[in-house]
């Protein structure tokens, strides 16, 4: 059954149980957003600090001093030009003399200035996360960003398993309670291992609603309704902040996020809000439950004046998917391994997802001294990914998702080289311009990376294809807070790598198949008959028809894992005793024909 051809999902039947199905996708995704961007309130740049002043190290006629006074008797100044107080340093005082003679660590703790925005209280302020214990700053963004990447693959695996419908309210409910976990941690060893549970939990949430969303669309309307999605996480971004000048504390705003996150809970637990995915279910071999849910979809959304066409035709289809009911057939990522396009594809989009997330640490550090105030690179980061949404919108639906990503990554690359070559020569304006134009693309790469990954991926894995590519993408985040554990040391190395790697892959793009206007693939077999087609194709031919004429799938495959035994001779067909050219060969004659005459006219020439 072609679930695409049917009425339930197609836009002329737009009804009122397809729009709640809608809203439904989008708006979970606000409050997913609160989640997984808060980690850059909680755990922001420390603020001015110094070491809280120890009477009893001074010497007793210093003891009774207070104010600036005593700090000026315990603390060591910066050295010129910048004369601040000493960040991580006592002075230390051998004698009853009152001169020092050095200086040794702080001994009861640090004070903290009043940051300009953001939290007051921080992890970092109530567990003094500064000095010798900076790294662990990092340490917690990055077993945070090791969370999104198990999330993504082992809830990926859950999806395609037990459902989108259950690994969403499964995930959920687990992050509810991990996020309440969170905000009561008592240690920071206990709130690192909650967190990097807490991420896995977010993101496989987000992995299940996004796959499920996806197979609720025809093909018309797939990219329009993953981009208003994501729309609605960067609502949840910009509105991050916020909450946060309204809470004060991280605790508070913990707590107030997953509050937010056990109301999506208690209305999206029902069936009725966010179904099953009933194209999972035929392709898994689950026709009973598959034609309940196509029943309710189709039974809302069928107009009246094509109820008795369009009611009697679905229901004889749906009728015929109960028949001869058998156990449900599930399948492994590991079966890609036997195909020979399936895992090529999934290889180079999981490469363009890692770095169009991997460079962007170059770009924001570029652009880090033109945004001094707090508020500011989260609005632009979130506006930015807003406009890549729109951008998408009109370029994939005009040149195609292969074409629009391979201009994203030349964009990409272009910026990423003129900034490695010429960025101490260009003035301001051009380098937040290159920076701005690089943040964009890369954004937009990213996410057209994991949409062009969903739609050519078949149902029977789709869940965990996409949870590797979504991996891949949160392992490139990873370099961030790596380089800040190497006082970006190793900054240049990091842009050299990742622009050649943007090189590299507009050459791999061209290997993908245009997935434009098609149907979703149901197994392996149908996401193996994908092959790549022209770059931009006529407006002639129909988006169905993939194949170069002069290279014709002469090797069609029978099983995803084996070939036809030649690639080369094209098998002739009879049909009731007379032969019958295959397709296209009278324009593979014309060809050589033609390059048979010309290089008789340029032999010709020369004999002359």
């Amino acid at each position: 059954m072609d679930l695409d051809a049917r009425g339930v999902f197609a836009g002329r039947t737009w009804g009122r149980q397809l729009r709640l199905v809608a809203a439904a996708s989008w708006l979970p995704n606000a409050a997913l957003a609160l989640a997984l961007s808060s980690e850059v309130l909680l755990f922001p740049a420390p603020p001015a600090h110094h070491c809280r002043p120890d009477p009893a190290l001074l010497p007793p006629e210093l003891r009774s001093l207070a104010g600036p006074a005593l700090l000026n008797a315990s603390l060591p100044r910066l050295p010129p030009p910048a004369r601040d107080w000493s960040p991580c340093l006592l002075l230390r005082y051998p004698g009853p003399g009152p001169e020092p003679n050095g200086t040794r660590p702080c001994t009861r703790g640090w004070d903290f200035a009043r940051p300009a925005a953001g939290l007051l209280r921080t992890p970092i302020t109530q567990w003094n996360l500064v000095c010798g214990d900076r790294w662990k700053v990092p340490l917690e963004h990055m077993s945070y960003f090791l969370g999104w990447l198990l999330g993504c693959m082992t809830l990926g695996s859950a999806c395609d398993r037990f459902g989108r419908q259950a690994t969403f309210v499964t995930s959920l409910a687990l992050a509810t309670v991990l996020g309440s976990g969170v905000a009561l941690a008592i240690s920071y060893p206990m709130l690192l291992s909650l967190r990097l549970l807490y991420g896995a939990t977010l993101a496989g949430a987000f992995l299940s609603l996004y796959v499920a969303r996806l197979e609720l669309c025809d093909p018309e309307h797939r990219l329009l309704f993953s981009m208003v999605a994501g729309l609605f996480f960067d609502a949840g971004t910009i509105l991050l902040p916020g909450l946060a000048a309204v809470c004060q504390d991280w605790r508070l705003l913990q707590g107030l996020v997953t509050l937010i996150l056990g109301l999506v809970l208690f209305f999206w637990g029902f069936l009725s809000m966010f179904p099953e995915s009933p194209r999972w279910l035929v392709a898994t071999q689950q026709p009973g439950r598959a034609k309940e849910i196509l029943w309710q979809l189709a039974g809302a959304n069928l107009k009246c004046e094509d109820s008795t066409s369009e009611s009697a035709t679905l229901a004889a289809e749906l009728d015929g998917l109960s028949e001869g009911e058998a156990l449900p057939q599930y399948h492994s990522i590991l079966e890609v391994f036997s195909t020979q396009l399936v895992w090529r594809n999934i290889l180079i989009l999981a490469f363009t997802t890692l770095l169009g997330n991997g460079i962007r640490y170059d770009f924001t550090q570029n652009l880090a001294p033109s945004l001094p105030h707090f508020y500011l690179p989260c609005f632009l980061l979130a506006g930015l990914e807003a406009a890549a949404s729109f951008l998408l919108i009109l370029m994939a639906l005009c040149c195609g998702r292969r074409a629009s990503l391979l201009l994203w990554t030349v964009l990409t690359s272009l910026a990423s080289l003129l900034l490695l070559s010429l960025a101490q020569y260009l003035p301001v304006w051009m380098v937040v311009f290159l920076s701005g134009l690089g943040l964009l693309a890369s954004q937009a790469m990213s996410v057209l990376s994991v949409f062009f990954a969903s739609e050519i991926l078949p149902t029977t894995i789709r869940g965990a294809g996409l949870g590797l590519i979504m991996a891949a993408g949160f392992l490139g985040q990873v370099a961030t807070p790596i380089m800040s554990m190497s006082n970006t040391r190793s900054f240049f190395l990091h842009h050299v790598v990742f622009a050649s790697f943007a090189v590299l892959s507009m050459l791999c793009i061209l290997l993908l198949p245009e997935s434009q206007a098609r149907n979703l693939p149901e197994s392996l077999e149908d996401a193996e008959s994908r092959w790549s087609s022209p770059l931009f194709m006529p407006h002639w031919r129909h988006p169905q028809d993939q194949h170069v004429p002069l290279l014709l799938p002469s090797c069609k495959q029978t099983h995803y894992g084996q070939q036809q035994s030649s690639c080369l001779a094209v098998p002739s067909q009879r049909t009731g005793g007379q032969w019958h050219p295959p397709a296209g060969a009278h324009l593979a004659r014309e060809f050589q024909v033609t390059q048979e005459s010309r290089y008789a006219g340029t032999m010709g020439g020369h004999l002359q």
